[in-house]
């Protein structure tokens, strides 16, 4: 599969444009979920993304945004496979270890192998979780749009983990948002 790149259009102060552009989506708050998929040695990688989307109902497809020099999209480039893990209110440390460049992140947080795919489940800290079959992939920038095929879904309670504004919120009851437990600006 060929990934197409994507180009915009070049801003005479491109650093400016990207501050102000990372403003303007700090204040569009978003659901919060970790991409995992497998290397072909059956190695789990992952990454906190907030850059997700649903393309279309028939056939369940969704999208994702990865770094293009990342190796979560290495080991789904290698497999073709990947899961997404939409974290709960709680899972602020998931969110935060996945989101940074350290070590092993799969002995800083509770994941198992989903049976039969073997794709990282963070069965504790995701209320929602999908398998995926990359259907197309394309570059945009610093960044690999992957579309993926829904092959299958399990849904558990909790609230979800928002994110905006600069920090981490929790979906709260009637009448707005709620800064879970920890919660601070990032």
């Amino acid at each position: 599969m060929r990934e197409q790149p994507c180009r915009g259009a070049e801003p005479a102060d491109e650093r400016a444009e990207a501050d102000r552009f990372l403003e303007l989506m700090s204040r569009f708050p978003t659901g919060v979920s970790v991409v995992t998929a497998v290397d072909g040695e059956g190695r789990p990688w992952g990454a906190t993304c907030s850059s997700l989307t649903s393309v279309t109902l028939t056939p369940p497809t969704l999208l994702c945004c990865l770094r293009a020099d990342g190796r979560t999209l290495e080991a789904v480039r290698s497999t073709g496979r990947f899961a997404v893990n939409l974290l709960r209110a709680e899972a602020r440390h998931a969110a935060t270890v996945f989101a940074t460049r350290c070590g092993d992140r799969f002995t800083q947080v509770p994941w198992r192998p989903r049976p039969p795919s073997g794709l990282p489940h963070l069965h504790r800290d995701a209320f929602a979780f999908a398998e995926c079959r990359v259907g197309s992939r394309f570059v945009v920038g610093d960044h690999v749009v992957v579309v993926g095929a829904v092959d299958g879904v399990e849904l558990v309670g909790g609230l979800p983990l928002v994110y905006g504004m600069r920090e981490f919120l929790s979906w709260g009851p009637p009448g707005g948002a709620s800064r879970p437990p920890g919660g601070r600006q990032a």
